[in-house]
């Protein structure tokens, strides 16, 4: 954690020095189908980030969405700093896309987030002093104390929700209450290891992720967020069932010793 915390509080001292050749923060954002939602996302993190002493990046990566979302982020690039779109033709799942972008971005802290802008990004502010502190991942969280749900999620939700977390860190990453919120952020370092050896392009990424950084021994803190649900969110109720098998899965490649490479 030492080593951590001397290779990255710099970055925070002396961010108004960074260059866009190789920005202090990395913004991924998966996409699929969200031409109704991701305007209003980017414009609200481009308010948000215009006065930012750090230079940034923004990197939306289109999943083979069926509709014209790669059109609209490309037009809003000419009047968006640093808007980048990133075009896939296929579709590849959440958790490829993430690894996608995580890997061809070039920030020193990167950062995915959701295209419905249910965190915003303003809640990068509250983690950097973490970063300063020496964590190597930071993520938001709905389930500690301090965190905001709007409007709460109804009971069966949250029941399982609970359970499907207790199983989670049963099997593969005890201490972290909440693995599924899509609001993480994690030096160019941490992402080179891991998303190097991850292999989940569903929903399970996230648990996945966050096991492969565990065992590596980086720090990994969770801080709460004020979360906006959406109604219109593309998430089913078997996006838990689908977590859960892959979790199932990850577990069986650790006993097997499928990741190559781990300490």
């Amino acid at each position: 954690m030492l080593v951590l915390r001397t290779r990255y509080a710099p970055l925070f001292t002396n961010y108004h020095t960074t260059t866009l050749a190789q920005p202090l923060l990395s913004i991924i954002i998966p996409a699929y189908n969200e031409a109704e939602r991701i305007p209003l996302t980017l414009i609200d993190i481009d308010k948000k980030l215009s006065g930012a002493e750090y230079t940034y990046e923004i990197l939306v990566v289109n999943d083979g969405s069926k509709d014209n979302t790669a059109e609209i982020v490309s037009k809003m690039a000419a009047s968006i700093k640093n808007l980048k779109l990133i075009d896939n033709k296929e579709n590849k799942g959440k958790g490829g896309v993430v690894r996608q972008g995580m890997l061809l971005a070039t920030g020193k802290i990167r950062l995915f987030t959701d295209a419905d802008n249910s965190t915003s990004i303003d809640h990068f502010d509250a983690m950097m002093p973490y970063f300063k502190e020496g964590y190597a991942v930071v993520v938001g969280s709905r389930a500690v104390k301090g965190s905001v749900s709007e409007p709460a999620q109804p009971i069966y939700r949250r029941i399982s929700g609970k359970v499907g977390n207790l199983i989670i860190q049963t099997l593969v990453l005890p201490g972290i209450w909440d693995t599924q919120c899509g609001f993480k952020a994690m030096t160019d370092e941490v992402v080179e290891k891991v998303f190097a050896l991850s292999r989940i392009s569903g929903w399970g990424f996230d648990v996945e992720m966050l096991a492969l950084a565990k065992r590596f021994g980086y720090g990994i803190k969770e801080i709460p967020v004020h979360w906006v649900n959406d109604p219109s969110s593309h998430v089913g109720a078997s996006a838990y069932l689908k977590v859960l098998l892959e979790v199932v899965k990850i577990r069986w490649w650790f006993w097997r010793d499928k990741y190559r490479g781990l300490p």
